[in-house]
């Protein structure tokens, strides 16, 4: 396939260097940091077993998705409008496009700006940008995708080159599981710039999380989502399976950048005032990070 990574990041590094590593023609478009940085050795990436590199191309511009059978959108929450806007005069009508981000509506965000169709996919996976062009990975990295008449084809040849992928017709029930565990872990690990295996420790910590997870949780019901009944299991259990990871709240704010926290805590905050659901813990965790971003920015 010919595969274009929009807002190549921590997580359209990781997946667009599986891909290139397969042999697939990757276009990376990010920050001039990013395309300079690949030009030699490539895009590099860090993980247990060693480090690797892979030749790829990368632009600034939008116009890196023209002729791609497929496109990863992988920017923050806050800038889909932008990212769609930019690359919308450039999208080929049989071009499949992939939302891999965080939140609950940025597919349905994202298309209404493309007037094209977009699938949602759940992401679990541990990474962080550690220099530009470099990417380290922490854990995980399997996908799921939302139903669509290529999705199969995609799952499948994603799978092949070590990227767990599935199907489901209710990916939205998975986003917002990927919402809530973000909601429980992103803010408290952005406040205090700690990984997930310390963070969970700390005095209060785990009653902390559980009343941030039973508010999601009312919200979840009542908007009509379906989410497993022992998602706190599920999400208690993320401190052990990526246990070195730092979210990717705490990483925005370590570099004095704009979190995606107003469509996390944020968004299930606006949604508990719609609904008539009090929300005070994670109304908490959503001004913390506002005040840490104000801060951080002045």
């Amino acid at each position: 396939m010919t595969v274009a990574v929009v807002g190549a990041g921590a997580v359209g590094c990781y997946y667009g260097f599986l891909l290139a590593k397969a042999g697939h023609a990757v276009t990376l478009i990010g920050r001039p940091a990013l395309v300079e940085a690949v030009r030699a050795p490539g895009l590099v990436l860090d993980t247990g077993a060693g480090t690797g590199a892979v030749p790829v191309q990368a632009t600034t511009e939008g116009n890196g998705v023209a002729g791609a059978d497929l496109v990863l959108v992988c920017v923050k929450s806050g800038d889909t409008e932008a990212a769609g806007a930019m690359i919308a005069p450039h999208l080929d009508p049989a071009t499949v496009v992939l939302s891999l981000q965080n939140g609950v509506d940025n597919a349905e965000r994202l298309a209404a700006i493309l007037g094209h169709p977009v699938v949602p996919v759940a992401v679990y996976v541990a990474t962080e940008m550690v220099g530009p062009g470099r990417v380290r990975h922490n854990g995980r990295g399997d996908l799921i995708i939302g139903a669509s008449a290529e999705s199969g084809r995609i799952a499948a040849a994603f799978t092949a080159v070590g990227i767990p992928t599935s199907v489901s017709a209710r990916a939205i029930d998975a986003l917002w599981g990927k919402l809530i565990l973000n909601c429980a872990y992103n803010a408290l690990s952005a406040l205090t710039q700690l990984p997930y295996g310390q963070l969970v420790r700390g005095v209060g910590i785990v009653a902390s999380m559980t009343d941030v997870v039973q508010e999601c949780v009312a919200v979840a019901g009542a908007a009509g989502v379906s989410v497993p009944a022992d998602i706190l299991d599920h999400v208690l259990s993320l401190s052990t399976t990526m246990a070195d990871q730092r979210s990717s709240t705490a990483q925005d704010l370590a570099r004095g950048r704009r979190s995606e926290i107003d469509h996390l805590n944020g968004y299930v905050v606006r949604m508990g005032a719609a609904l008539g659901i009090p929300m005070p813990a994670n109304r908490m965790l959503h001004t913390l990070v506002k005040l840490a971003e104000a801060r951080g920015s002045g």
